[in-house]
């Protein structure tokens, strides 16, 4: 690690003091601001610093705080002063204006789209990333082609917004990366069965992520029903929380749980809730299960693949990215629960498929995916975006 950090720095010595404004919408810490925060010790070896401007309290500030990372305030969803988009865009505005930075970042397209038009005004260049697969307006799509450049997380992200009228020429495609030697093989201690109160010999399988219908909770549910009797050692963790406050959101969390239920799983279902050191729990399953609906590059995949865990996937946004060869994960098609079922089975009663699948995993994460090669990417993009206008 030390050795990589050196080359890396003398890659990027020519990006002398460059101040990057790191701009956040949500107080939360998941996987586009974790994958960001991941790259700083690599840039600050680069002499590149960020001031973050995020939500003033949750476990972003806490993070932020952590890393030593100047934080100003800057909150879209205040709860006590709800404000109109031009008057959160002139906080923005007054922000920079006392900040002068060499360079903005947006950290997602909802704030590339609220600061498209802040920076092009002020003559900063810019930089938002494109984390989502969603729809856009023509308004949204003019507002994010003001950047000077967009950063797709995968090639199927990017062709996904081309589609929609994202200017080609400025978008790019800059791959996550994860910290190989945070997430990596481990033996497994048999801490988590412990702290569960389980046996030593029954099987832990993890879904990790928001607890959201895109990440297809519900099919994973639908399919460790059709498994509990061919596999009676298979227990279930789910590892995130829900997040949002919307009815359906709601709604759909309590579906969950009746289901369940009804499926007679609850006693083999073990719902966790929000997890600060991920690295620990991976270590402790046999298998990675991601039922996504949708996954623009599921950062979950990338540690689990480091981790050397074997993965199931749903085969959507960049997951055959990460996962180009069928040696590396399996791949089944979305919201088909008998598919999943199926690679399940396969998995668990194949220890040695297993074990080869977690090798060939992590082999790829090394070539591809480690966090020097994303800082290194990702500085890259901020010294020509950037250039002539370090402090």
């Amino acid at each position: 690690m030390g050795l990589a950090v050196l080359d890396f720095a003398a890659d990027f010595g020519s990006v002398v003091g460059l101040k990057v404004a790191w701009l956040f919408e949500y107080p939360t810490l998941l996987g586009g601001e974790r994958s960001l925060l991941a790259t700083l010790p690599c840039l600050r070896q680069a002499d590149i610093e960020p001031v973050a401007l995020a939500p003033p309290d949750g476990p972003l500030a806490e993070a932020l705080a952590g890393c030593g990372i100047e934080h100003r305030s800057f909150d879209v969803h205040a709860r006590d002063q709800a404000m109109s988009r031009e008057q959160l865009r002139q906080e923005l505005r007054s922000l920079l204006e006392d900040l002068r930075p060499a360079l903005l970042h947006a950290n997602s397209l909802s704030m590339g789209r609220l600061s498209g038009a802040v920076v092009e005004a002020a003559g900063i260049p810019s930089i938002a990333h494109l984390r989502d697969v969603v729809g856009l307006s023509a308004a949204a799509v003019a507002d994010l082609n003001r950047h000077a450049r967009l950063l797709a997380v995968s090639q199927a992200t990017r062709e996904f917004h081309l589609k929609q009228g994202i200017c080609a020429e400025r978008t790019q495609v800059c791959y996550n990366g994860v910290d190989l030697n945070v997430f990596c093989p481990l033996a497994r201690t048999g801490w988590l069965h412990r702290k569960l109160g389980l046996p030593e010999d029954l099987v832990l399988a993890a879904s990790i992520g928001q607890v959201v219908m895109r990440k297809g909770h519900d099919v994973l549910v639908r399919a460790a029903a059709r498994v509990k009797d061919r596999l009676p050692v298979l227990h279930w963790l789910v590892v995130g929380e829900r997040h949002s406050q919307k009815a359906e959101a709601v709604e759909y969390e309590a579906s969950l749980h009746a289901s369940i239920e009804a499926a007679g799983l609850a006693r083999r279902s073990h719902f966790l809730g929000t997890i600060d050191h991920v690295e620990r729990v991976l270590p402790e399953v046999t298998l990675l299960v991601h039922p996504a609906r949708q996954e623009p590059l599921g950062r979950v995949l990338l540690e689990a693949a480091a981790s050397g865990v074997a993965c199931i996937a749903t085969d959507v946004g960049g997951t055959s990215e990460i996962f180009p060869e069928a040696t590396m994960a399996r791949l089944v098609p979305p919201n088909d629960d008998y598919s999943l079922a199926k690679a399940m089975v396969q998995l668990i009663e194949s220890p040695a498929e297993r074990q080869a699948m977690g090798c060939s995993a992590r082999r790829r994460m090394e070539e591809t995916f480690g966090v020097e090669q994303a800082a290194r990417a990702l500085a890259g993009h901020y010294r020509q975006v950037g250039a002539g206008h370090g402090a």
